[in-house]
C-alpha cells in the first residue's frame, strides 16, 4: 500500500510566492509588492502652511475661484471694447484708478477709459485693457491705435480654477507650488496621512556604528544604516534609527521587537542570507514568515521579505552597493505605496551609450553612471558590488534588460536618474 501523499503546507506569509516559482524577475517582484502592501490608515489635518512633504489623505476641493473676480493682466487703460473701433482710438479719462487691492467702486462710463493696473478687479463697465505702452496720455485722456481685441489682455474669474472644483486629489505629495495653490485657493487645511515610520537595522560583528572609533582590519564601518536613514528622510518618512545588532539572536531579536513598535515598516541590511551568522533570516524564519525572493538582478539577489509582529521586513544585502540598488528599485516604489502616494516607478530617460558591454540573458542589471557632455550615460570603471565610491560617482543607474545585449557606444540605453528616486 503506498503512502498518501501530503500536499505541501500553507503558511501564514503574505509575501510567499506562489508554489514552484523559484526565481523571479524584477518587475514580478514589483508588482506582488504593489498588491501586498497596505498604505497607512491613520489621518491628520493640518494647516496648508505645515503640510509641505505629506501625503493627502482626501481630495482639496477649492473654497474660491483663482481668480476670484475678472481682473487686469497688465498695466494699462481699461475700457469697454464695444466703444472702440479701427484706426486711433482718443478716449476720455475718468478721475481715479483701479489697482490690486484698491478697487474702483464706480461705473466706468460708455466712451470712457480708467487707469487700470495689474492685478486690478475689472471696474464694472470694462471688459478690455490695452497696454500702458501703447498708449499716449496726457493724465485727462489716452490714445492708441485700434482694432483691439475684445477681453485684451484680461483674465476671466475662475480661468485657473474654479470654486468647488477638484484642486489636488487623494494620494498626492504637497509640494511647495501645491502649498501655493491650496492657498491662492482659500484651502486653509489639508486632511492627510500620518508619515510613515521606516526603521533601520544594522546587523553584523564586523560592523563599527561609529566611524570616530578606531578599528582593526577585520572590522569595517557601518555605512548601510547613515544610507538608509538619510534615503528615507530625503524620501519625506520618518527615519527611525534601530541602531546595530552583533550577530546574535537574542539582541537582533530585540531590535526588531523595538522596531515593530515604533516603525510601521523595517529595513535590515546583513544576515539575511543562509549563512551560519545570518540570523536575521534564522529569526525570521522561526516565525513562519520569511520568504526569500531570489530576484534576477544585479547587484543584489537576494531579498528577504517577512513580517515581524504585523511590521512588513525587508532584508537588504549587507553589501552597500547592492542595499543601495535594491532599496531604489525595492523599497522607494513600495514605501510610496504604504504612505499613500501610490506605487511610483522611476523616470526614465533613453540615452546613448558611452560604454561597451556585452551583458548576458537571465538578470536585470544596474549599472552605476551618470551622463557626459555630450548627454551621453558613461558607467564606473568597475562593477565591483564592493566599490561603494561608484555609489558617490553616479548620478543614476543604467538599467539594462532581462535579455542579453550587446552595449556599443551610441546603443539607447535606459537611464534613471538619482532625481528620479527622489535623492
Amino acid at each position: 500500500m503506498s503512502e498518501p501523499l501530503i500536499p505541501p503546507r500553507l503558511r501564514d506569509d503574505c509575501f510567499a510566492m506562489p508554489q514552484g516559482v523559484d526565481w523571479i524577475s524584477v518587475e514580478d517582484a514589483q508588482t506582488r509588492l504593489r498588491a501586498i502592501l497596505p498604505p497607512v490608515k491613520q489621518m491628520e489635518t493640518l494647516t496648508t502652511a505645515q503640510a509641505a512633504g505629506r501625503v493627502l489623505a482626501q481630495d482639496c476641493i477649492a473654497q474660491r475661484s483663482n481668480p476670484p473676480a475678472p481682473n487686469s493682466a497688465v498695466d494699462g487703460y481699461g475700457f469697454a471694447h464695444v466703444a472702440t473701433g479701427a484706426g486711433v482710438q482718443t478716449l476720455p479719462l475718468v478721475n481715479g484708478r483701479a489697482a490690486a487691492g484698491q478697487p474702483y467702486d464706480q461705473e466706468v462710463p460708455a466712451g470712457h477709459a480708467i487707469r487700470i493696473l495689474t492685478g486690478a478687479i475689472l471696474p464694472k463697465g470694462v471688459d478690455t485693457v490695452v497696454l500702458e505702452e501703447d498708449c499716449s496720455t496726457d493724465a485727462t485722456r489716452v490714445a492708441f491705435d485700434g482694432p483691439i481685441k475684445p477681453n485684451a489682455n484680461t483674465r476671466k474669474a475662475g480661468e485657473d480654477v474654479q470654486e468647488g472644483q477638484i484642486a489636488l486629489t487623494k494620494g498626492h505629495r504637497l509640494r511647495p507650488p501645491d502649498i501655493a495653490l491650496l492657498t491662492a485657493l482659500g484651502i486653509a487645511q489639508v486632511t492627510v496621512f500620518r508619515p510613515l515610520r521606516v526603521g533601520v537595522l544594522s546587523t553584523g560583528d564586523e560592523l563599527l556604528a561609529d566611524p570616530s572609533i578606531q578599528g582593526g582590519a577585520h572590522n569595517i564601518y557601518d555605512a548601510n544604516r547613515p544610507m538608509l536613514l538619510s534615503l528615507i528622510a530625503g524620501w519625506g518618512y520618518t527615519p527611525v534609527d534601530l541602531g546595530h545588532a552583533p550577530d546574535d539572536a537574542d539582541a537582533i531579536r530585540a531590535k526588531l521587537d523595538n522596531g515593530a513598535q515604533h516603525a510601521d515598516v523595517i529595513l535590515t541590511s546583513g544576515g539575511a542570507s543562509a549563512g551560519d551568522e545570518d540570523h536575521v533570516s534564522r529569526l525570521l524564519r522561526d516565525t513562519g514568515s520569511l520568504s526569500s525572493w531570489r530576484i534576477a538582478l544585479k547587484p543584489g539577489r537576494p531579498l528577504a521579505l517577512a513580517l515581524w509582529q504585523g511590521a512588513p521586513v525587508f532584508g537588504l544585502p549587507g553589501n552597500p552597493v547592492a542595499a543601495f540598488v535594491c532599496a531604489l528599485i525595492f523599497a522607494h516604489p513600495a514605501l510610496a505605496q504604504m504612505s499613500g502616494a501610490g506605487w511610483q516607478a522611476p523616470a526614465g530617460l533613453t540615452v546613448p551609450a558611452a560604454f561597451s558591454k556585452n551583458k548576458k540573458p537571465g538578470r536585470r542589471e544596474y549599472l552605476r553612471a551618470r551622463l557626459n557632455s555630450d548627454g551621453a550615460a558613461e558607467v564606473f570603471a568597475s562593477e565591483g558590488s564592493g566599490r561603494i565610491s561608484g555609489l558617490a560617482w553616479a548620478e543614476g543607474l543604467v538599467e539594462l534588460p532581462d535579455e542579453a545585449i550587446a552595449v556599443q557606444p551610441g546603443t539607447p540605453v535606459r537611464f534613471l536618474p538619482y532625481a528620479g528616486f527622489g535623492i
